[in-house]
C-alpha cells in the first residue's frame, strides 16, 4: 500500500512499514511541513495514497466533507513507535486491505481497531 505518514508520525516509521513490503513516505519528504491537512489530504486523495496519522482532523475532514478518499488511518495510542504498536498496524493493513483501497477510516486504540466505510456522512 501508499501510505504517506502526516507530520504528527515519527519518520521511524518509514522505514517499519517499507520494511514490511508497503511505500511509504513522510510528508515532510514530499511537502510542506506548514501544509493544512486539506492540502494533505487532497495531494493524498489525488495520488491514491492513505494518510497515516495520530490526531483527528483528517477524520473530521471526512466527516464534513462527505469524502469518498483518500482513506485514512489514526493511531489513538499514547506511544506511537513501531515497536509499541507496529504489529497491530500491520495486522490491520492485512485485514482491512479491501476496506483501505475502497474509502476508510481506521482507528487503532489500545482495546480495538474500528473500520468505518467513506463517506462518513451520507
Amino acid at each position: 500500500m501508499k501510505i504517506v505518514l502526516d507530520m504528527n508520525i515519527p519518520p521511524i516509521w518509514v522505514q517499519f512499514l517499507n520494511d514490511a513490503g508497503h511505500n511509504a513516505i513522510h510528508w515532510s519528504n514530499i511537502g510542506n511541513i506548514r501544509a493544512e491537512d486539506t492540502e494533505i489530504m487532497e495531494w493524498e486523495r489525488i495520488n491514491k495514497h492513505i494518510v497515516f496519522t495520530h490526531d483527528l482532523d483528517f477524520g473530521s475532514l471526512l466527516y464534513t466533507t462527505g469524502a469518498k478518499a483518500p482513506s485514512v488511518i489514526q493511531l489513538r495510542v499514547e506511544n506511537i513507535l513501531p515497536s509499541s504498536v507496529g504489529n497491530e498496524l500491520l495486522e490491520t493493513l492485512r485485514i482491512a486491505t479491501e476496506e483501505l483501497n475502497n474509502g476508510a477510516l481506521i482507528t487503532i486504540d489500545p482495546r480495538r481497531q474500528r473500520v468505518r466505510i467513506l463517506p462518513l456522512r451520507r
